[in-house]
């Protein structure tokens, strides 16, 4: 029934396939059979280079803005709450389970710590083909893992299983965070 109202939209543009995305919006009053009055409809069709079909997108809103703005707004909005999903799940921030006040605000701010830390790794530390992790993945694959020290006459060996990370990416992993590191001011 909505596509209806954008049938316009859906018809593949006339020339040449682009390179790039191209978006379209567009806005209109809208009433479902079990609603009181007409909302407003906001849609989104996104037209891929090499894809046959477009990818289309309704919000249902009661903002003013213009189209493309609402778009903009729901998409931060997503964005926001994955990263609250994430807290909760990879870093457990919800699990706030003592007695006094005081301890609880402590252990969230522990945590918010933690996920801060882990997103600075995620964002400034993580080659490129591993960038897309999610902070559960993070976790799992780099900081809850089994290793073992081994210490030989002048030597010390940390040994770890390269099921969860290959050890050319744990290198590249540690390489960016040592680079990350200040710099000795020049001495005169």
């Amino acid at each position: 029934m909505l596509q209806e109202h954008i049938g316009w939209l859906l018809k593949r543009p006339v020339g040449r396939p682009p390179h790039e995305v191209r978006r379209y919006h567009a806005s209109f009053s809208y009433r479902a059979g079990s609603w009181c009055r007409p909302r407003r409809v906001v849609a989104k069709v996104e037209w891929h280079p090499g894809e046959l079909y477009p990818r289309v997108g309704f919000i249902v809103t009661n903002m003013t803005r213009p189209a493309g703005r609402v778009v903009a707004f729901y998409n931060q909005r997503g964005t926001a709450e994955q990263h609250i999903k994430e807290g909760k799940n990879a870093v457990t921030w919800t699990r706030l389970s003592c007695h006094r006040f005081a301890a609880n605000a402590v252990r969230l701010q522990l945590h918010a710590l933690a996920y801060n830390l882990a997103n600075f790794l995620r964002t400034l530390a993580l080659p490129e083909k591993v960038m897309h992790w999610s902070m559960t993945t993070l976790r799992d694959r780099l900081v809850k893992i089994g290793a073992k020290i081994v210490r030989h006459g002048r030597s010390i060996t940390f040994q770890m299983a390269e099921v969860m990370v290959h050890r050319s990416l744990f290198q590249e992993i540690l390489s960016a965070i040592a680079a990350l590191r200040p710099s000795a001011p020049a001495r005169c």
